[in-house]
């Protein structure tokens, strides 16, 4: 009888989880200007390193929030001025496993280093539009 009322609990803990996610990713989705987005959070294994997540753009700011996580903060920032794309690419490797079949990789320069982002390819016209829209003499 202990061991169904611990299975129980177990079950109701995970039910409350998968809402708290679900309530978050609805929280920053509510204003709009979200896309599906991965980021490469570290490049010391070739094809590793991606996290899953969606970005908000917020004015000049792309938020990147992981979708995994309870933080109510993003996880990275990346600003409007301070990127420029230096490549795009498909995914190749253990990152055709690890991310959508549509998606494109973008190498981009930032204030902080070079960033790796993966979108759909439909959202990658939004995107570069998001980037120009910096006005002249920005890039």
């Amino acid at each position: 009888m202990h061991a169904v009322i611990a299975i129980g609990i177990g079950v109701l803990a995970l039910l409350c989880l998968l809402a708290m996610l679900f309530v978050r990713r609805l929280m920053i989705a509510r204003g709009g200007g979200t896309v599906d987005m991965s980021i490469r959070l570290t490049s010391s294994v070739a094809g590793r390193g991606w996290a899953v997540g969606m970005g908000r753009f917020a004015g000049r700011e792309l938020r990147w929030y992981r979708l995994f996580s309870l933080a109510p903060n993003p996880r990275r920032i990346l600003l409007r001025p301070e990127l420029s794309v230096v490549s795009k690419r498909s995914p190749d490797g253990a990152e055709q496993l690890a991310m959508p079949a549509d998606s494109v990789i973008l190498q981009l320069n930032s204030g902080r280093g070079p960033v790796e982002i993966a979108i759909a390819d439909a959202a990658l016209t939004g995107f570069l539009s998001w980037l120009e829209a910096a006005g002249p003499g920005r890039h």
